[in-house]
């Protein structure tokens, strides 16, 4: 929670910042609640993006929980539909994370019930501190004087979440190509910020060409492969 704070404050006081209303930028936050998308499409919507556009990228961003829902699935099997639906919807990095670690670890015997209070505790706790801190940075984004320069606030959010991702040459790679066909593509001024999304494809491309061909995590620099 104490990660998460800071960073629901930023999604609110940027969401300002780009142009968004007070109700808008907290209806965002209460609809969409996901950390880098929500401040992927934030940016978009401040540059006037193709609605399209900024709805693909959200979907781009958070394709990751795809995985995450397939990971963990098997452990809400027995739960009701209208369980599933609000547990798909609190479903963040963090909630996976602790939830995962609690059913494998060594309360892997949970009852279907104490997994369902689990996981909602971890998820909702986590949704409300969202919630309260976006409402708190759009109250102190809409009095922050604009020579303040919020907007870097975004890019250095971003990057506190990419730099401790780069554990490896694979991840360094497709990072460095889709960082770059991105900001080539804000240079060469791409219609409707397709830049971003370019860049997204590019450096899943360029990933997944890197880790059969360089080391990968926890591999020695000769090894010649990735785990």
């Amino acid at each position: 929670m104490l990660g998460v704070a800071p960073f629901g404050v930023v999604a609110g006081a940027t969401a300002v910042d780009a142009g968004l209303s007070p109700l808008q930028a907290i209806g965002l936050s209460a609809v969409v609640f996901a950390g880098a998308s929500q401040l992927a499409a934030i940016e978009l919507l401040g540059d006037n993006a193709a609605l399209l556009v900024v709805v693909a990228t959200g979907v781009v961003v958070n394709l990751r929980i795809l995985m995450y829902s397939a990971s963990i699935a098997p452990h809400f099997r027995s739960f009701h539909a209208r369980w599933k639906a609000v547990c798909s919807y609190i479903l963040t990095d963090q909630a996976y994370a602790l939830s995962v670690a609690r059913y494998t670890g060594v309360d892997a015997d949970l009852s279907p019930a104490a997994r369902r209070q689990y996981y909602l505790a971890a998820g909702g706790s986590l949704w409300v501190v969202w919630q309260v801190c976006t409402v708190v940075g759009v109250v102190v984004g809409a009095r922050v004087p604009p020579a303040w320069g919020l907007e870097f606030a975004v890019p250095l959010v971003f990057l506190s979440l990419l730099i401790p991702a780069t554990t490896s040459w694979p991840k360094l790679v497709a990072a460095a190509v889709g960082g770059g066909v991105a900001v080539a593509g804000t240079a060469l001024a791409i219609p409707l910020n397709l830049g971003l999304i370019a860049g997204g494809v590019a450096g899943v491309v360029a990933g997944v060409l890197a880790d059969g061909r360089l080391p990968g995590d926890g591999d020695d620099a000769g090894s010649g492969g990735s785990h």
